[in-house]
């Protein structure tokens, strides 16, 4: 059997869908198993073992330039390649429009996806041939994945036990051996502050005052901050400074290097965003901030996690832009985060504080 996932975008969206390669597998071994995604994300999943072949689509570059020779090329590329592939089912997590025009070009006739409840946009419905309804028990939008996948293969998900992981390179790992090389022997703590909605973001003080409390909590500790451009980086900057000795601005690795680099370091901490979920994906426990975005559907689970949800009755809004921006962003303390540090256990760790 050979079976296509179509979960394109984005980077912690296709990280909470890995999980199903490991249920295939275990579900029906031998079942090969294709993936589309978009070419900012394809080095996220290059080199998995348990992916046969990955389709690369650039919808951004495409919708730019629909109707010009080079988009039109692409797509009959792409268009070539999948059909060639044969597939006895396609599995649409994605759920709006450029995946189901993507379902198209497979021309397979066993198309599975998303209830309309689940969708993104309504128009995807015109492109699968069965959706599969929603359960009550399903909240994480990984069971939500694994729900589109499971029902055609008989085994309950929630009874077997779910692996991922992210495939780095040698050099990746030589890389990121050769910076903890340059820290202090105590833990080392990955901050990451940025994200895409205004209404992710913690506060600057918040930020500030955490490195300062982590450090004196633990004085051999090293705290790295990492950023996405270079308006993040000019923050970062700044609460290196404010924090002093202890704490420095990690430079710009490539997804497969940072991905290795995340898999060394003892503890990530962050907003709901990419490179946090690539960190639970890898192993490394998180202490992950939530306030629009909702952690119980789209936080990392398991007892190493630990996430804070800001304590306002609006929260889990979803909202992108809000009045009450910078009272939720305060709502959620540095003493909350630093309690949820404690919950952790930590290697070596010498933390004596009875937060």
């Amino acid at each position: 059997m050979r079976v296509l996932i179509v979960k394109m975008s984005a980077l912690g969206d296709i990280i909470h869908a890995l999980p199903i390669l490991s249920y295939l597998r275990q579900a029906s071994p031998g079942t090969e198993v294709d993936w589309v995604v978009e070419e900012p994300f394809r080095e996220l999943l290059a080199g998995n073992p348990l992916i046969a072949q990955l389709h690369t689509v650039r919808s951004k570059v495409w919708r730019k330039a629909p109707l010009a020779g080079a988009t039109r090329q692409e797509i009959a590329t792409v268009k070539a390649a999948l059909r060639e592939r044969r597939y006895d089912m396609v599995f649409d997590i994605q759920g709006n429009l450029k995946s189901g025009l993507v379902d198209r070009l497979t021309g397979c006739r066993q198309v599975i996806g998303l209830s309309a409840d689940l969708l993104q946009e309504k128009v995807n419905l015109l492109f699968t041939t069965r959706q599969v309804p929603s359960r009550r028990q399903d909240v994480h939008v990984t069971d939500q994945y694994l729900r589109v996948v499971s029902v055609r293969f008989g085994r309950d998900f929630r009874e077997m036990a779910l692996v991922t992981d992210i495939s780095t390179s040698s050099s990746d790992d030589v890389a990121a051996e050769a910076l903890l090389s340059t820290l202090a022997d105590g833990l080392v703590f990955l901050c990451h502050c940025g994200t895409t909605w205004e209404t992710k973001f913690w506060h600057d003080e918040g930020w500030i005052s955490l490195g300062k409390g982590l450090l004196e909590l633990y004085p051999e500790a090293t705290l790295l901050f990492s950023w996405g451009n270079d308006r993040e980086r000019e923050q970062v900057s700044g609460y290196v400074a404010a924090i002093g000795r202890g704490a420095r601005v990690l430079e710009r690795y490539p997804l497969k290097g940072f991905a290795a680099l995340l898999k060394r370091v003892d503890l990530v901490i962050g907003g709901d965003t990419g490179p946090l979920h690539v960190a639970a994906a890898v192993g490394t426990p998180t202490v992950s901030l939530y306030r629009a975005s909702a952690g119980k559907r789209s936080g990392p689970r398991g007892e190493q996690h630990v996430i804070i949800q800001a304590p306002l009755p609006c929260t889990a809004c979803f909202r992108t832009h809000c009045d009450k921006d910078a009272v939720c962003r305060r709502s959620i303390t540095p003493e909350m985060v630093l309690k949820g540090v404690a919950k952790i256990h930590l290697p070596t760790s010498t933390l004596t504080s009875t937060l």
